[in-house]
């Protein structure tokens, strides 16, 4: 996986345990050509969820409904984010850290931080060791306090209730799992890459994904090594850009180990992820930079991993549905 995980035992575990901050909504939207979200309407339809073909996780395939909602066309960026912190002072929990107090609290105090993907030096290595807890990044700072953010790269280091918060004060809210999915196709129709055809597909020309040999080198192929701004390769027949690649997205959905009932059931509000037991966790859709065919081959509409929804890293944003 891609994704840093939270692991429960060990001193380190518990520097993990980030969840976010909901500061107020504030009552206006923004008003600006270059701040304000432009919206995609996805008709309704039904199609076959899931792939029976690829990782487990992602089956089994079933046919769901879904009735006709809007979609932002683009991730929402820093100067999209940053307009809405401005209105209304919010505060991310990368930017705030933890009381040792607090509610959920891992029981200590935990400076403000963010997980930072940092590939490493000496060849392929330990997972866990692609990421670290970096003092000071947020989504202003994305690899660190002397970092800075662009004004049109999708905006990261945001939990699921930071992303909600930005939602809410827009005028919308997170899709669901089904939502994503069904505006990521298309908006129906069974299609979905395979595995082997995504490789074959020249991806680089497609979305933003590693080239090279992950995680030690990433050629850059596609015109970006890292984050792209939004909107850089073709939007998918809906006018939708960057379902697949750049950065994982945030959904409304619980995790749950598959799409059957049985799962979603034991999943429950909180999630669930046998991985990470015990850690609540949401369904973040559409891979990011990180994917590549030797590793993480999640570009594709039916990929769905399991996100901590106690923090947020320095790979996964969102978009907004209403």
């Amino acid at each position: 996986m891609n994704c840093f995980r939270r692991r429960r035992h060990g001193a380190a575990a518990t520097l993990f345990a980030l969840i976010a901050f909901c500061a107020p909504a504030a009552s206006r939207p923004a008003d600006t050509e270059s701040e304000r979200l432009s919206w995609v309407s996805v008709p309704g339809g039904c199609f076959e969820m899931g792939d029976e073909n690829s990782y487990p996780e992602e089956g089994s395939a079933h046919e769901i409904c879904i009735a006709q909602f809007e979609l932002s066309r683009t991730e929402v960026t820093n100067r999209q984010f940053e307009q809405f912190v401005e209105a209304t002072g919010y505060v991310t929990r990368a930017e705030r850290g933890w009381r040792a107090d607090e509610p959920g609290s891992p029981g200590i105090a935990i400076p403000p931080a963010s997980a930072v993907f940092r590939p490493p030096s000496g060849g392929p290595i330990a997972e866990l060791s692609w990421w670290q807890l970096v003092d000071g990044a947020d989504w202003r700072h994305p690899t660190g306090p002397q970092s800075s953010a662009e004004p049109d790269w999708p905006v990261v280091h945001v939990t699921r209730d930071d992303a909600e918060a930005y939602a809410e004060w827009a005028g919308g809210r997170l899709p669901t799992e089904e939502e994503w999915e069904f505006a990521a196709r298309g908006a129906g129709g069974n299609i979905t890459m395979s595995l082997k055809e995504a490789e074959r597909a020249e991806l680089s020309a497609k979305a933003n994904t590693w080239q090279g040999l992950f995680p030690v080198i990433d050629t850059g192929k596609d015109g970006y090594e890292g984050i792209a701004p939004v909107a850089q390769y073709p939007a998918n027949r809906l006018g939708l850009y960057d379902m697949i690649g750049n950065v994982w997205e945030w959904t409304s959905t619980p995790y749950a180990p598959s799409h059957s009932r049985h799962d979603r059931e034991r999943a429950g509000a909180q999630g669930l992820d046998p991985r990470q037991p015990g850690v609540p966790v949401g369904v973040i859709k559409g891979g990011s930079y990180l994917c590549a065919p030797n590793y993480c081959r999640r570009f594709r509409a039916a990929s769905r991993q399991a996100q901590d929804l106690a923090f947020g890293t320095s790979h996964v944003g969102f978009r907004v549905a209403r």
